[in-house]
Order: C-alpha cells, then structure tokens, then sequence
C-alpha cells in the first residue's frame, strides 16, 4: 500500500515549532484562534490551501457532440467528414482542427476515446452522464454537482452546486434527490446571478440585522419543540440566501478586467466561461457550464464549423487560467455530453444519435496529463480498446479529486452508494 504521510502541501509543510510559534504570536496580540487554520496561518498558506479545496467544472456539451468533429477525428476515411485532425502540444496526439487553442493546451487534459453508453436517448443520455446510473423505475439518483458538493464541500458561505444556462431565470433545481436540498443546484441564467439577493432599499443594514435576530430566535424555539428535516432545510435554505445577500458581487461577472473579457470573448459563451473561473476562485465547490446545440442531424459540419469554434477559445482559455493560477491540481474539469454523433452521414449531411463509439474530455485533479485513454477502430463505429461507460466514468471523476468512490452517504442511517456499486474507477486514467 501506498502511503504518503509528508504529501508536500502548506499545512503539512508548517513545522510544530513554527505552528506554535505563530500561536504565541496571535495570543501576544490578543487574537483568538477562531474560525479554523486561515485564522492563524500567513497570508500565502492561507492563499495555498484555498488553492486546494477541491472543486469541479463540468461543460455540459447539450444535444450530443460530434467526436469526429472534436477529440476523435477520422480524416481521410468514408466517415470522417471535412475536417483534418491538427497536432496539440502532446506529441502523437491529434485533435479536430476546429479546436486550434485547445490543441495548445492538450498537456494539461486527457482524452477518453473508447465510451460506450449503448444508449441514444436524449434525456437518458443525459441522465446517465450526470448521475453515472441509468434511470430507474421509483429511485431517483444525484446529479454529479450534488454529490460533489456534498463529496467536498466545505463552508463558504457560498452555494456548493451551480449551474449557469444559456437563458431561463434561475432559480434553485430539483437534482439532489435523497441528499437533500442544500445540495440543489442554483441556475444562473443566461449568467445572470441568482434573483433576489440584494437587500431592498428601504430595509437599513440594523433594521435587516434585527430581523435576522428575530428569526433566528423563532427558529430556535420553533426546533426545540418540533424540529423535523422539513424545518432544517427551509432554515439552512434561508441561511445560505441571507449569505448570498452578503456576497452578491461574486456573481457579477463585469468586476473582471476588460483584458479578461477580451481573452475569454465577449459573447455568452465566454461570459459564462469567466464567470465560471470567478465563482470557483471565490470558493464555489461545483460549477456546470452548458452549451448548446449539437444536436446535428441537418448539416452537421457547418453547425460543428460555429459551435465548436465558440467553443475552443474560452475553453482553452479557462484550462489556461486554472493553471498559471495552480488550481489544476484541485480543479477537475470534464467536456461530455448525453452522446456522441454517428459515423455515417446522413442524406441531410448530418449526423444522428451514437452512444456506441464516443468521447469525452477532462483534466485536472488526479488525472493523468496528455493521456489518451481507449481507442476507435479506423472508422469510429466500435470501441476496439479500453471500453468504458459512463458509470466508470462517474467513479474516476470522484477519484480524481481524492474521495472513495466505493464510499457511501448516510442518509438517516441508510448507506447511499456515492456511485454506482457495480461499476469502478478508470484505474489507468489516475496518477
């Protein structure tokens, strides 16, 4: 068995005399160590160990992207369409030529070209890959972004799960099934922050303070008497909007430099791309990304030609960022969709629904770095190496950020698998 007892992070790094040293300090200057280790850890731990909380951006490619089209190219063959396959910044690697910049980056991301999901469905494609099980009749599962904020949360006083949109008027979702409504995603739409979250104008910072207090102590003696989990979720819901309130500008994308707008792109993909870096500096465990729509049964290349090519700067560009800023080691990022495309075209020179041979994108975290995983035979119609589903993936996303996916969640004493127990990790895909 492995173990590394000295892991090399800050607060291992804090020798015991220096630890009590900066106790003596705090206690000389009349502090009391209270809130945790950034209480009475320098400036730069404290900026390290933020860096290590371990978060996750999911880009949710809506309506089923095309591999050949994006991370496996077949140029030159009966299927492979128009397109050529460009080096990346790995050697051997090759990717559509419509994601020059992210070719660029391609040291910090592993590809996963062998998925096979046997499942072309929209909605249960979609469902398979967000909650790593295939609906089932009477059991409903968490989405990814509730069993990660669950999984490493930690008390920001920030939501654990968002989900910017394309449009619609945010509002909190219905996905966290059994681990309850905390975990419920908040939808930003259209990037827009969460509505209601500013104090009105006729209500004075202690008229506000007051009425907090007030409630508080209705709450406290209201839970002495009939405390239920009804009762605990509106309290902890009610909690989490008052500090909403208080932080309200970490959804206010246009305090980022203009320099930054200009790199990420000024329409709503690279707004909501920025955005996304934003809230995951500022502490928010779990964010997904959607962008849309791949679903090209008409005219499948001149759709991919502008989608993906709105796609690939801001991409590239949030890789980038979570890099130079050493968050790639406690960021994960994964690019997938409910399916990919079929290799054959059809008479409307496009592509139809293909869960049987496709591919998926990520980084960060314990993944391997320029790794290819899986391989298609010469015309993208079967998985002929490293077949892989979306249960193995679901598994790998929890073990690249350190947890045990074969763990469990207690729910009222029950033991909740966090993933699919009869799945496992993509062992080959972790460092």
């Amino acid at each position: 068995m492995k173990c590394n007892y000295a892991c090399g992070s800050a607060e291992h790094g804090m020798a015991r005399r220096q630890f009590l040293g900066t106790m003596a300090g705090l206690g000389a200057t009349g502090l009391g160590v209270v809130g945790g280790l950034g209480a009475f850890t320098r400036p730069a731990v404290a900026d390290q160990l933020a860096k290590q909380q371990k978060r996750v951006v999911v880009i949710n490619m809506h309506g089923g992207l095309s591999q050949l089209e994006s991370w496996d190219p077949k140029p030159g063959t009966t299927t492979g369409g128009p397109f050529r396959a460009i080096p990346t910044s790995v050697p051997g690697i090759h990717i559509s030529e419509l994601l020059p910049h992210t070719a660029k980056v391609m040291q910090h991301m592993a590809l996963v070209r062998g998925i096979n999901t046997k499942e072309n469905d929209h909605g249960k494609g979609a469902y398979m890959m967000l909650h790593g099980r295939r609906e089932q009749p009477g059991m409903e599962y968490p989405q990814i972004g509730a069993v990660m904020a669950k999984a490493l949360g930690t008390d920001t006083g920030l939501p654990g799960h968002i989900v910017i949109t394309p449009g619609g008027g945010g509002g909190r979702g219905n996905d966290s099934a059994y681990l309850g409504p905390k975990y419920s995603s908040i939808a930003l739409g259209n990037g827009n922050p969460p509505q209601n979250v500013a104090r009105p104008g006729d209500i004075t910072e202690a008229a506000e303070a007051a009425r907090q207090a007030f409630r508080k102590k209705a709450n406290d003696a209201f839970s002495a008497r009939r405390r239920t989990a009804l009762t605990d979720a509106y309290v902890s819901s009610y909690d989490q909007a008052t500090e909403l309130m208080k932080r309200g500008e970490v959804f206010d994308v246009s305090k980022e430099p203009a320099a930054d707008h200009e790199r990420y792109g000024k329409h709503d993909f690279g707004r909501h791309c920025l955005l996304a870096r934003r809230l995951l500096e500022a502490g928010v465990t779990f964010v997904q990304v959607s962008h849309s729509n791949y679903d090209t049964h008409n005219e499948n290349f001149d759709f991919h030609l502008e989608q993906v090519g709105e796609f690939d700067k801001p991409f590239a560009t949030l890789v980038e960022d979570l890099a130079q800023r050493g968050m790639l080691e406690s960021t994960m990022f994964v690019v997938l969709s409910e399916f990919g495309r079929t290799p054959n075209i059809n008479i409307y020179y496009g592509r139809d629904h293909w869960g049987t041979a496709w591919s998926v994108c990520m980084g960060g975290g314990k993944i391997a770095r320029g790794a290819v995983l899986g391989k298609t035979n010469e015309t993208g119609t079967a998985v002929i190496d490293h077949e892989v589903d979306h249960a193995n993936l679901f598994h790998t996303y929890l073990a690249a950020l350190g947890v045990d996916s074969s763990g469990n969640f207690d729910i009222a004493g029950r033991k909740m698998p966090m993933a699919d127990p009869s799945s496992k990790v993509i062992k080959d895909l972790l460092t």
